[in-house]
C-alpha cells in the first residue's frame, strides 16, 4: 500500500521509525482539492486472527468493516469512506483461541470522555501557532545558565469549577497563566495529560499515549494553552511515563491476546506494587511507538520537554538493582535522547531517578544516558528529614544539609519538592516542620530559601507555594481560602519574591551545575545549626552571600566572611514581617571590615533572625 513502504516496515521493526504515528491510527484522507475522501485505520496486531473496526460509521457492528493484513509483521489496515472526524470507534481483535477483544486505538489522537473507552477520529492539523519567537529564543539560549523554576500542576485539582467539575485547557489560560506570571515561575509541568481511565491514577497508568485526555477538552484547546504559555515566556513540560501501562482490558495490555507492547516473561512484565505492566523497551516496535510519541508531543503540541517517570524502574528490572541492568531500556533511553536532541537541541529531558547509576545527564557520546537533567532525590530526602527534626536535635543531623554538596555537580540536578512528598501520609511541606504554628512557617520559609539558593534548578508542587496545611487531595481543588490568612499569604509572597531574586541575580542560577558557582563559608557550625555560603556568577565579582540560621536562637552582630571589601545590603530576609516573620532584619547598609573570617580577608556583621535565611549582596 502506498502509505507504508518496505523501508517503513523495516525501521518500525528495528525501533527506528520515529514518525510511526504517520502510518498507524485513524487518518482523515483528502484528495488533491482538499475534499474529504475517507479515513484510513491502521493497527499493529501480529498475533490476531482477524481485526475489525466498529464505530459510529457502522452502528458499532464489527462484522461490517474487516481490516486487511497487509504484511507478515501483522499490520492491518482499511479505508472507510464515510468515517468522519469526531466519530467514535474501537477495534475488535479476534484471537486464534476464540476470544474477541475490544481495544482502543494505541495511536488515537483523541478519545471519548471516561467512563467510555472509545477512540475518536480527530484532525490535528489546522491550529495556527503564534509562538515562533518563543521557540527561536528557546532553541538559541543555554538552559543550564538560565533560571528554571518549575511549577508542577495536576490540572484536575489545581482549581475546579464551582460545581466541582474540571476546567478545560482553554479556561486555564485565564486562570493558570496569570498565576504563574505573578509568582515568577518559568515553567509549567503538567502531570500526565494523555488518556487514562482512572482519575485517581493521576495519569500515571495510561491507555492512550497519543490522545490528549478528554477530561479537559480537545487537543486544539491544549495547543492554545501551550501557545499562550509561550506568549508569556512560560515553558511547558509534560510528565511522561514510558515504562508501564495500566492493565485495563481496552488498553495496550495484551493488545492482540498475547504480550505485545509488554514483556513476554511474567516476572519482568507484572509490576505488582503498582498494579501495572512494564513495557518491553528493548523491543523495536515499542521503541518506534514511544520515541515517535515523544517527538509527536514536541512537534504537534510544541512541548518544551519531558519529566520521565520512574527511570530507576527502567534502568533496573522492576527498579531493583539486584535484578540486573535492563540493557534494552538503556538502549531505548539513549535512542530517545539522541532523537529528541537531534530535533530540538535545547529540549528538557528530565529523569526522575533515585538510583546512583552514573552519567544519567551526560551525553550518549560520552557514555551517558543522554538526559540533560535529573531529579536530586537524595537532596530532597536528606533536606526534608533534616527540617523535620526539632531544632534542638538538628546539630546531630548537620551533615544532611552539607552532604548534598559532595555530589551536587556530578549531574545536572533539579531539586524536587513534588507531589510525591505531600501524599500518602507524608504530610504537607509546612506540616512536616516542627514547632508551634509560627515556628512551622518560619521553618517552611527557611526550607524554601535553601531550596531556591542551593545549586540546581527547582520544582515545586502546587500548593507548596502558599504552605497548604493538608496533604494534596486529588479530588478537590487546592485550599485557596488559606490565602486569606496572613501566614499563608506571607508564605506565597516569600516564594514569589525568592523566584524574583533568583531571576534577577545571575549568581543564583548561572552556574547551578558548576563547582565554580558555589563556595562554603561556614559548613561545620553544628552546635548553632548555621550554614553560610557564596553563590557566584560566571563573573566572580557578581556574587551573593547566603546565611541560614536553623534554630530559634537570635544572633546579634554575627560575623560572616565576604569575598571582597565594600558596602553590602540585604536582598531578602525570610523573617520580614511581610512574610510572617518577627521582623528582625538588616535594614541598613552593611560595611565590610578587614577582619578575616571563614577563609575570607573581609567580613561583615549582621543580625541572624530566628529560623531564617538571609541573602546579602555587595552594593559596590
Amino acid at each position: 500500500m502506498s502509505f507504508i513502504s518496505k523501508e517503513d516496515l523495516y525501521f518500525f521493526n528495528q525501533g527506528k521509525l520515529f514518525d510511526s504515528y504517520r502510518i498507524f491510527g485513524a487518518h482523515l484522507l483528502r484528495d488533491k482539492a482538499g475534499s474529504f475522501i475517507g479515513t484510513r485505520f491502521t493497527v499493529w496486531a501480529p498475533h490476531a486472527k482477524e481485526v475489525n473496526v466498529m464505530g459510529e460509521f457502522n452502528d458499532f457492528q464489527s462484522w461490517v468493516h474487516n481490516l486487511e493484513k497487509i504484511d507478515d509483521a501483522g499490520i492491518w489496515s482499511i479505508t472507510i469512506s464515510d468515517a468522519y472526524e469526531w466519530n467514535s470507534y474501537k477495534y475488535e481483535i479476534k484471537t486464534f483461541d476464540g476470544r474477541n477483544l475490544y481495544k482502543s486505538d494505541p495511536y488515537a489522537f483523541f478519545s471519548s470522555e471516561r467512563p467510555e473507552t472509545l477512540s475518536k477520529i480527530y484532525d490535528l492539523d489546522g491550529y495556527q501557532w503564534k509562538d515562533s519567537e518563543f521557540l527561536d529564543k528557546r532553541d538559541s539560549k543555554n538552559p543550564y545558565e538560565s533560571q528554571m523554576s518549575i511549577y508542577e500542576v495536576h490540572l484536575g485539582s489545581w482549581m475546579t469549577k464551582p460545581n466541582g467539575g474540571f476546567n478545560k485547557y482553554n479556561e486555564f489560560v485565564d486562570l493558570l497563566i496569570p498565576y504563574l506570571l505573578d509568582n515568577s515561575f518559568t515553567h509549567l509541568e503538567l502531570m500526565p495529560i494523555y488518556e487514562h481511565p482512572l482519575d485517581q491514577s493521576w495519569g500515571y497508568q495510561g491507555t492512550g499515549y497519543y490522545s490528549t485526555t478528554s477530561r479537559y477538552g480537545v487537543p486544539k484547546d491544549l495547543m492554545y494553552l501551550i501557545d499562550k504559555c509561550h506568549e508569556f515566556n512560560i515553558g511547558v513540560i509534560l510528565d511522561w511515563v514510558p515504562g508501564h501501562i495500566c492493565r485495563d482490558d481496552h488498553g495496550l495490555y495484551m493488545f492482540d491476546g498475547e504480550p505485545l507492547y509488554e514483556y513476554k516473561e511474567k516476572e519482568k512484565r507484572e509490576n505488582e506494587v503498582w498494579g501495572t505492566a512494564n513495557l518491553d523497551l528493548g523491543k523495536g516496535e515499542v521503541q518506534s511507538f514511544l520515541i515517535s510519541n515523544a517527538l509527536y508531543w514536541m512537534k504537534y503540541f510544541h512541548i518544551d520537554g519531558f519529566r520521565i517517570d520512574a527511570v530507576s524502574n527502567l534502568i533496573y528490572y522492576l527498579g531493583d538493582a539486584s535484578n540486573g541492568i535492563n540493557e534494552g531500556a538503556l538502549d531505548f533511553l539513549k535512542k530517545l535522547s539522541t532523537e529528541v536532541f537531534k530535533e530540538f537541541n535545547n529540549a528538557l529531558l528530565i529523569a526522575e531517578d533515585s538510583t546512583a547509576y552514573p552519567k544519567v545527564t551526560h551525553p550518549v557520546h560520552d557514555g551517558g544516558l543522554g538526559f540533560n537533567y535529573k531529579w536530586n532525590m537524595g537532596w530532597m530526602n536528606d533536606t526534608l528529614e533534616y527540617f523535620g527534626k526539632d531544632p534542638v536535635h538538628r546539630k546531630y543531623h548537620h551533615d544532611s544539609i552539607t552532604f548534598g554538596l559532595e555530589y551536587a555537580f556530578s549531574e545536572n540536578y533539579v531539586l524536587p519538592l513534588s507531589h510525591d512528598e505531600v501524599v500518602h501520609g507524608k504530610k504537607s511541606l509546612v506540616n512536616k516542620m516542627p514547632g508551634d504554628y509560627w515556628q512551622k512557617f518560619a521553618n517552611y520559609r527557611s526550607l524554601m530559601g535553601l531550596f531556591f539558593t542551593h545549586p540546581g534548578k527547582t520544582l515545586l508542587f502546587m500548593g507548596g507555594e502558599f504552605a497548604q496545611m493538608h496533604e494534596w487531595k486529588d479530588h478537590t481543588e487546592l485550599d485557596w481560602n488559606l490565602l486569606e490568612y496572613p501566614l499563608h499569604n506571607g508564605a506565597k509572597r516569600f516564594v514569589r519574591d525568592m523566584n524574583r531574586v533568583v531571576k534577577d541575580e545571575k549568581s543564583l542560577h548561572e552556574l547551578d551545575h558548576s563547582h565554580e558557582g558555589f563556595q562554603w563559608l561556614e559548613r561545620d557550625n553544628k552546635d548553632a545549626s548555621i550554614f553560610s555560603f557564596v553563590r557566584y556568577a560566571k563573573d566572580r565579582f557578581n556574587f551573593t552571600v547566603v546565611v541560614l540560621n536553623l534554630t530559634p536562637m537570635v544572633h546579634h552582630d554575627y560575623r560572616v566572611g565576604v569575598p571582597k571589601a565594600g558596602k553590602y545590603y540585604e536582598l531578602i530576609n525570610s523573617d520580614r514581617e511581610v512574610y510572617g516573620g518577627s521582623n528582625l532584619f538588616n535594614g541598613d547598609e552593611i560595611f565590610s571590615s578587614e577582619v578575616p573570617m571563614q577563609n575570607m580577608d573581609q567580613s561583615i556583621q549582621i543580625v541572624l533572625s530566628p529560623l531564617s535565611i538571609t541573602i546579602i549582596k555587595c552594593g559596590d
